[in-house]
C-alpha cells in the first residue's frame, strides 16, 4: 500500500504515521529522513544535497526529487510506503507521478489531516523541548510534572525559535498557499481522503486505518 500523508505543521502527521507504519508494516519516509540517509550513505545525490545544506541553502527541486526517487527504489519500499513531507508543490507532485511510473507503482491513498488554524497555533506555540534529552512536551496538551523541567532527565525545557506565534503563523500561511492546489490535484484523481485531525489521537488513527482497509 502506497500512502501519502498531507497536513499542516502541528496536524499530527508524525504521531499518526508511527501508528500506520506499525499497522501495515511499511516504511515511513519523510524527506528529512531520506536526506539524512542519502547523506550518511554518501550517495551521489546525497553528497549533492549536503553541499546546499552545509551552506544553509534550500535544496533545489531536482535534488529533492532525486533523493525521493532513490529512497522509493529501495527494497523495503517494494511492499508499500508512507510518504510524508513530499510533494509540497504541484511541480513536485508531477515529479512524484513520474517516479512512481518509472517504478511501476502508483499512490493508493492521499490522507489529509485537517485542523483549524487557531488550534494549530495553540499546538505549535505551546511545544517545549528538553535541552538535554530532546523529549517533547506541550504546555496544554502534554505538560511536564514541574513547569519548565523534563520529567525524564530533569533537563531544562525551551521553546524553539520557530515556535513563536509570528513565525508559526508565517509557516501555516505558506503551507496553505503552497499546498492547497495539491488537495485539488489529488482530489481530482480520486485519491484524497479527508480526516479530522482535531479528534483524539486514537480516534484519528482508527479512522485512518478504516479508510485504508476500506
Amino acid at each position: 500500500m502506497n500512502i501519502l500523508f498531507m497536513g499542516p505543521p502541528g496536524a499530527g502527521k508524525g504521531t499518526q504515521a508511527e501508528r500506520i507504519v506499525a499497522e501495515f508494516g511499511i516504511p515511513h519516509i519523510s524527506t528529512g529522513d531520506a536526506f539524512r540517509k542519502a547523506m550518511n550513505e554518501g550517495t551521489p545525490i546525497g553528497l549533492k544535497a549536503k553541499q546546499y545544506i552545509d551552506q544553509g541553502l534550500l535544496v533545489p527541486d531536482d535534488v529533492t526529487v532525486g533523493i525521493v526517487r532513490e529512497r522509493l527504489a529501495q527494497p523495503d519500499c517494494e511492499a508499500g510506503f508512507l510518504l510524508d513531507g513530499f510533494p509540497r508543490t504541484l511541480a513536485q507532485a508531477d515529479a512524484l507521478d513520474g517516479i512512481l511510473t518509472e517504478l511501476g507503482r502508483k499512490l493508493d491513498h492521499v490522507i489529509n489531516l485537517s485542523v483549524d488554524r487557531d488550534l494549530l497555533l495553540a499546538r505549535l506555540t505551546g511545544r517545549r523541548i528538553c535541552k538535554s534529552c530532546g523529549a517533547t512536551y506541550h504546555v496544554i496538551f502534554n505538560p511536564p510534572t514541574q513547569a519548565g523541567v523534563c520529567d525524564k532527565c530533569q533537563g531544562e525545557l525551551y521553546q524553539r525559535s520557530d515556535d513563536t506565534e509570528e513565525k508559526v503563523g508565517t509557516r501555516l500561511d505558506e503551507y496553505i498557499n503552497k499546498t492547497a492546489p495539491l488537495l485539488e490535484y489529488y482530489g481530482n484523481k480520486g485519491l484524497l481522503r479527508q480526516v479530522d485531525g482535531e479528534k483524539e489521537i486514537d480516534t484519528v488513527a482508527s479512522e485512518i486505518v478504516s479508510l485504508l482497509r476500506g
